[in-house]
Order: C-alpha cells, then structure tokens, then sequence
C-alpha cells in the first residue's frame, strides 16, 4: 500500500478520549494518527520501538523519561526505546507519531 486516503481510515478507540488510525506501515516503519478529545490521556509506558511525534494540532503535556513539558502545534518529541513517556491532551488535538520498527500490536483489530 502506497498511498492512505482520509475517507479509508480505520479508527480504533485507544482509551476514553484517544483514537488512532494507522496512516502507513512496512516492518521497518509505520506512521500513525492520535486523535484525543480534551482530557485524553496516552498512560505512561514504553516499547521496544524508536518513536518521534508531531504535534500537529491542539495543546499536550508530553512526558518522556519523567520530564514534563506543555507541547503546541509544530513541535515534537523523541522517545528512545523502552523510554517511560505518556502524554495527556490540554485541548482537543491531532499527534503524528512515527515508529521504528513498526507497532505489530497496532495491526491487530480490536
């Protein structure tokens, strides 16, 4: 699959409050949306995956590796593997979040 139109999205509720659809993916990367209503939370956890995200709407606090900090739209944070991180939404907003290697679990249906 090269290309991911908006209307072939396949949301999947993460938590009350996040949603993600994933955009893109081979076995060495993938590309995926969070949407979060105000309030939303991503808990704090870790993975053996490299991750970068975008804020690409809305107002976040992003913790990574027990530092906080208040993230708008344009900036982005990285994450090293297995890095405690989580982030909790301030306003509604979008995250684009990339992986190395992909999130397999993010490929099974819920």
């Amino acid at each position: 699959m090269f290309f991911t139109l908006p209307e072939n999205l396949d949301w999947i509720e993460v938590a009350p409050g996040n949603r993600r659809a994933v955009l893109s993916e081979r076995p060495e990367l993938m590309l995926v949306a969070f949407r979060f209503e105000e309030g939303g939370i991503s808990p704090l956890h870790s993975h053996l995956n490299s991750q970068v995200s975008y804020v690409a709407e809305g107002t976040f606090d992003v913790t990574v590796g027990g530092e906080t900090i208040r993230l708008g739209p344009g900036s982005s944070f990285i994450v090293a593997p297995h890095l405690v991180h989580g982030v909790v939404a301030v306003t509604e907003g979008l995250l684009i979040d990339t992986f190395n290697p992909r999130r397999d679990d993010f490929l099974q249906k819920q």
